[in-house]
This record gives C-alpha cells, structure tokens and sequence, in this order.
C-alpha cells in the first residue's frame, strides 16, 4: 500500500517553527524542497553545493522564524536558497565564469548595474518595489518569462520548452521585456 505525502498549509509549517519542532524543516522540505534545490541547482550548476545551500537555507529559515512569519512561505525560502547560492557561486567561481548564471546576469546589466551601484543609488527595497510594479505592466507570460529567467535563472531552453518556443523566440522577448524595463526605470526616474 503506498502512502500518500499530505503537505501542510504553510501557516501551519510556520507554527511548527514558532513552536520550534524540528518537524517544520521536514515539513519545509516536503513541501518546497524539489523548488529550492532547482534554484540553487540552475544558479551553482553543481548537485553537491546545491543541497548544501539548500540545507542552509533551512537552517536559515529556522534561526529567522521565528520572529518573522513570512508570507508567502515559498518565497521567502526560495529568496535564502538564491542568496546563499549566489554567494557560493560567487566564491566557487572567483577565477572561473560560470556560463549559465553569468549570461543570465550579463543579460540584466544594461538594465541594472551591479548591485553595490544600485545600493549607492537607491534603496534596495525601492528597487524591489520598482521592479514588481514592472512586472504588473507586463502580460502573464512575459511576467513568467522574465522570473524563470532572472529569478530562478533558468535556461532559456528550458524556458522555450515550457513554452513550446524556440530558444531565439525566448530570447527575443526577454530582449524586448529588458528594454521595457530599461524604459520603465528611465520614467520612474531611475538613472541608469
């Protein structure tokens, strides 16, 4: 007889972090593991430091809840799984480029500059506010589009799979979907 996996709520994974049972993490992972291990996984390209940032993550998620109670749940991890992956790849990588992640970053540096710019100019919240305004102006799969790609840093083969596009077409939009966002910065008085 198989058993079937019921995943918990997240308010109810958040509670067992508050109540600080190691259940939570197990929970955690159930349910948001396979997404967390993607993240790193397209960022570091490597199946090892992947499921250590991942496990980090988690225990980043359990020293930060509490006292936050995040909300969304899946974002919250998905953003300690990117910035820890970031971080490894950036020290695994300090000689080396790493084709996949860097032409996904080299893709958005005419739109952004590098992230101690960005802190010298703006805030970083406002920066993220502005950017999900953006992304409110944009249709849902184009919104899709650029958050596979720059978010999760996905392939843009896999992305063209997904969509049942060729490589060039995602390409092409997330072309035009960047020079959107060059504009939209450009008016809400970003200087670029």
């Amino acid at each position: 007889m198989d058993k079937e996996v019921t995943e918990l709520e997240d308010g109810k994974i958040i509670d067992l972090f508050f109540e600080r049972s190691e259940q939570a993490i197990t929970e955690l992972s159930n349910k948001y593991g396979t997404v967390c291990r993607r993240v790193a996984g397209n960022i570091l390209r490597n199946d090892l430091d992947a499921e250590e940032c991942v496990n980090d993550a988690y225990l980043g998620a359990w020293n930060t809840i509490p006292p936050r109670r995040p909300d969304p749940l899946l974002t919250y991890i998905c953003r300690i799984v990117r910035n820890l992956s970031i971080t490894r790849y950036h020290a695994n990588t300090a000689v080396k480029r790493n084709s996949f992640y860097d032409a996904a970053l080299d893709e958005l540096e005419e739109c952004l500059p590098s992230a101690v710019t960005v802190e010298s100019v703006m805030d970083a919240r406002e920066l993220s506010a502005l950017l999900d305004r953006f992304l409110g102006t944009l249709d849902r799969e184009n919104r899709i589009l650029f958050v596979r790609r720059y978010w999760y840093s996905d392939p843009v083969s896999e992305i063209g799979a997904a969509f049942h596009m060729s490589s060039n077409s995602v390409s092409a939009r997330l072309s035009r979907i960047r020079r959107k966002l060059k504009g939209y910065l450009k008016r809400e008085g970003y200087d670029l």
